[in-house]
């Protein structure tokens, strides 16, 4: 399995989602188990059917997190030579050719991506086109509503 880029701030994020699983999530859905399974009929028993499913529903949380760990590569973009040029994990400003408006998106792992906040997948059609590019380049991207050009105006490593 090829390893999966993760920024420093997503592998942290990812760690601390572990931590609580692990030492809060886990130990009190065992605490429900217990509980439950001391009212008596497990057939029937509602509460000890929906607190199993919820062990289930951590442990699998836990072990994909375990896996996404383990195959990452934590690339700090702060440590990477500011050149000027795209590479995964910096800070870029767009600039909308049509009309001008500014744009700014960091290019950061799969499951960092949140559009809102201006973090977009490196799998995503964006990145995709602006990766390899330097300041002052145009490039064209395939977007939902149509192609559109954007001139990179500040590639940031933050």
């Amino acid at each position: 399995m090829s390893k999966t880029p993760l920024t420093v701030r997503g592998a942290e994020k990812l760690r601390e989602e572990l931590n609580q699983l692990k030492g809060t999530d886990r130990p009190a859905v065992i605490k429900a188990i217990a509980e439950a399974r001391a009212h008596g009929d497990l057939k029937e028993n509602a509460e000890y059917h929906a607190a199993r499913e919820q062990q289930g529903f951590i442990e699998g949380r836990i072990a994909e997190i375990e896996s996404k760990l383990s195959n990452a590569q934590v690339i700090d973009v702060t440590a990477l030579p500011a050149t000027g040029k795209v590479v995964f994990g910096v800070t870029v400003v767009l600039s909308d050719e049509a009309d001008g408006t500014e744009k700014t998106y960091q290019i950061v792992g799969e499951d960092e991506a949140d559009i809102k906040a201006g973090r977009v997948s490196v799998q995503s059609p964006i990145a995709r086109a602006l990766i390899g590019k330097e300041e002052g380049d145009v490039v064209d991207v395939q977007a939902p509503g149509g192609q559109r050009a954007y001139e990179i105006v500040e590639v940031r490593y933050e």
